[in-house]
């Protein structure tokens, strides 16, 4: 259940394997083996015959529990530092709620969600984490027989653990960008049924950054699976293969787009094919601009509107200085999309329509056109690029960034854990959990079940 609307993605949308996951196909090994360990010992009416670490539990009462059948409290968690936005709790939720449960003898699957109690927070949640592991703010909370449920452990926690880093990752990257709109970039970067999950916890950052800093970013994804879960819709405009389509013709390849393509969608140019962003910039503009005008003058005012060019997207490669920027024997500076081609860029693009052979009563008009023309950037954009581009206030309208918000280092790392930190000894709770952890609360968890 989102924060932000209240209402909980439907099982059905994720498509969960039930058949496989019930019988520990997603699950790791040892998850298995405690099952299959816990289902015999309950079977023979195992009693307790260890050496316990609870000292206050007199002797006899510890060899009463039956283990087989030993009830539990354990947390899911994890440690980002300063916080986390949180998400994938709904398909947690989900799994527990399909999976639970155990096969009896005729191998029929015996559903036994109905036993647990759990308490879970809303996606669009923040967690915060300083460091202390026994201070950590738990996002989900299960008790219940642990058998019924060990092996969803594996599945649960990459569930979490994937869709809040992505979260995190794009919450991070909007801050550095004040809050300008990104595009969502990294479907190539990885498995193609990974797509609605990321975004959908895209959706979530760009609405708990809204949220949080009262503003207006817009979401952009770039197929039709990212906006699957919170109904998005892919948009996109042309790619490099489309301009060696049209014989390395970048204003022609605009001008088709312009002419076919709906209105509704922005007239975008790739400027970097020739390794020339302002050359192509400025053939593009001028062929577009001189159509527009010629559709205005005939009356044509909304046909005229689909050659409104939105922006133009420099996608110079990091290794690569466009021939428009004087070299300085310093690839930092003068290679890729740096800020030195944007100011440039910005410049050429308002000033354009200065150099232009076109009517008195056209000049007004023409400046008007070309001024609200957006610069976007992509091309190994990230948090620490985006904060440096920001701080030097470069020209950027809108960064579209890729694979670094897929990215999983030790300053974005959002592996989830979970422990067992409770267990149920009549009808008290007792503490029971490794070295170093311990039940933690977090006041945004909510019973749900």
């Amino acid at each position: 259940m989102s924060v932000f609307n209240g209402q909980r993605l439907p099982a059905e949308i994720f498509k969960i394997d039930t058949q496989r996951m019930r019988k520990g196909w997603y699950s790791d090994a040892y998850f298995l083996n405690i099952v299959k360990i816990l289902e015999t010992i309950s079977e023979e009416d195992y009693g307790f015959e260890g050496k316990s670490d609870l000292q206050d539990i007199p002797e006899e009462k510890l060899a009463q529990v039956k283990n087989g059948d030993i009830v539990v409290e354990m947390q899911f968690f994890t440690r980002r530092k300063p916080y986390s936005l949180v998400a994938g709790v709904d398909e947690a939720f989900t799994i527990l709620k399909e999976c639970t449960g155990y096969y009896d003898d005729m191998g029929d699957f015996v559903n036994m969600y109905h036993t647990l109690e759990i308490e879970v927070v809303e996606d669009g949640t923040f967690v915060k984490y300083d460091g202390n592991p026994m201070s950590v703010q738990p996002v989900l909370k299960v008790r219940g027989i642990y058998r019924y449920f060990a092996l969803l452990e594996t599945p649960i926690l990459g569930a979490l653990s994937e869709a809040s880093r992505v979260a995190t990752n794009v919450f991070n990257v909007l801050k550095a960008a004040k809050g300008k709109d990104i595009l969502f970039f990294p479907a190539r970067f990885v498995h193609y049924k990974m797509q609605a999950l990321h975004g959908y916890a895209y959706s979530l950052a760009v609405q708990a950054y809204n949220d949080k800093y009262c503003n207006t970013s817009n979401t952009f994804v770039s197929t039709d699976d990212q906006g699957d879960w919170w109904g998005g819709k892919a948009g996109g405009t042309i790619a490099h293969a489309s301009i060696a389509a049209f014989l390395g013709d970048t204003a022609e390849t605009m001008m088709q787009f312009s002419r076919i393509m709906p209105v509704e969608v922005p007239r975008i140019a790739l400027v970097d094919y020739h390794n020339d962003c302002l050359g192509d910039t400025l053939e593009v503009m001028k062929r577009m601009f001189n159509k527009y005008w010629s559709l205005l003058k005939e009356g044509q005012k909304e046909e005229a509107q689909k050659y409104q060019l939105f922006g133009v997207r420099p996608d110079t490669s990091g290794n690569m200085r466009d021939v428009s920027i004087p070299p300085l024997g310093d690839k930092k500076l003068d290679c890729g999309v740096n800020p030195r081609l944007i100011w440039a860029l910005r410049n050429a693009i308002n000033d354009a329509f200065k150099q232009w052979d076109i009517p008195f009563e056209a000049i007004q008009v023409a400046k008007e056109w070309c001024h609200v023309i957006r610069i976007v950037v992509t091309g190994g954009f990230n948090t620490k690029k985006i904060t440096m581009f920001e701080e030097l206030g470069v020209p950027v309208d809108i960064y579209g960034v890729g694979s670094s918000l897929l990215e999983n280092s030790d300053e974005t790392n959002n592996d989830y854990t979970s422990d067992i930190v409770r267990v149920k000894l009549d009808d008290t709770w007792v503490e029971v959990h490794k070295v170093g952890r311990g039940p933690c609360d977090n006041p945004n968890l909510e019973r749900i079940q």
